[in-house]
């Protein structure tokens, strides 16, 4: 089983990745919200699920361990398909999701192209004791100075600090190596 792949970023899509490993050219599936994280860059680390049929063999790929688990969530719902779990994720963040289905917000979920009421209802039955919201706030964040910095930097904009605490930790659970810049940006998204 192939855990990740890690190799220069050949050719990039929305919807997929080239991932050059050691000569060899890997077709990835990948979310909006991984072409978002690896846009860009040279040298990528894709986390990957492999999904092999007697008449196909597909790679999903993700920018976090933690997206990646989602995934594999999601797949486990009794139609649920890879195709119907990648464009759930290329709608609504790994935490989006997983608060969504914690919190039972039918009307989240139903919001994703092709997800009806009873689809969305099923998500939330089916993995509502599987995700549970503790292990989003329970990743561990790396680049601690990285974190308090850009704390410290939004609380001076004017936001309250346990607003900015619970954004920034979003922000790092799916980018834990992130720079400064990049969690102030990002957090920006979920301040606003």
């Amino acid at each position: 089983m192939i855990e990740y792949l890690h190799g220069r970023l050949e050719e990039i899509a929305p919807t997929y990745a080239i991932i050059d490993v050691a000569g060899i050219g890997y077709y990835v599936n990948i979310s909006l919200f991984t072409f978002e994280q690896i846009k860009g860059k040279k040298d990528v680390k894709i986390f990957v699920h492999q999904i092999i049929r007697e008449d196909s063999f597909s790679l999903y790929g993700f920018a976090s361990k933690d997206e990646r688990e989602v995934f594999r969530h999601l797949i486990s719902v009794s139609g649920i398909g890879a195709a119907t779990a990648r464009l759930m994720l290329s709608s609504l963040t790994p935490d989006e999701v997983r608060t969504a289905v914690v919190t039972g917000d039918v009307q989240l979920i139903k919001s994703v192209k092709g997800i009806g009421l009873k689809t969305a209802q099923r998500i939330i039955v089916d993995l509502k004791d599987k995700l549970d919201k503790s292990s989003t706030e329970a990743v561990i964040v790396g680049g601690e100075s990285s974190r308090s910095e850009a704390i410290e930097a939004l609380v001076v904009l004017g936001f309250s600090r346990k607003t900015v605490e619970k954004a920034v930790a979003k922000v790092l659970s799916t980018n834990p190596q992130a720079s400064v810049e990049y969690i102030i940006k990002e957090a920006f998204k979920y301040l606003t």
